[in-house]
């Protein structure tokens, strides 16, 4: 097995840590695998392939770090036909949250949230989609 050499904060590392204790997990590379492994399976489901989807991204990063908020008004100029909207708010006394709602397939999602995902200082990106091709609310249920 190869060895890769992976930067990152130190209260992750800690939280990788802990979590590998706390799961039974031999160690942190074994974490990291398995979350890498769910990471690029996340959009290989093939029941959202070729269908169209609207999805939730959620983002939250600290109110200092005002590079996040300009790359999300970036992200939402340059996805403009997938974005329907976009909401800013406030959390709390140091965190903002970017709230999108899009409408897309499921490559324009993917490329949108793993753009997101790789912004540098975000805190969390938590992201939904639901297909809407043939969503009827009209229908009857029983």
């Amino acid at each position: 097995m190869t060895v890769v050499s992976v930067s990152m904060p130190d209260e992750l590392l800690d939280r990788i840590d802990q979590f590998a204790d706390e799961h039974g997990y031999t160690g942190r590379s074994e974490v990291v695998r398995e979350a890498s492994r769910n990471l690029l399976g996340e959009f290989e489901n093939r029941r959202l392939e070729d269908r169209k989807l609207m999805g939730i991204v959620t983002v939250l990063f600290d109110y200092e770090t005002t590079s996040v908020e300009e790359r999300m008004m970036q992200l939402r100029h340059e996805h403009e036909g997938l974005v329907e909207s976009n909401f800013h708010n406030h959390v709390g006394d140091h965190y903002c949250m970017e709230l999108f709602v899009i409408e897309g397939t499921l490559d324009e999602i993917s490329t949108f949230v793993g753009k997101i995902r790789a912004t540098r200082d975000t805190l969390t990106v938590d992201y939904s989609v639901t297909p809407v091709d043939d969503f009827n609310p009209l229908a009857e249920t029983s």
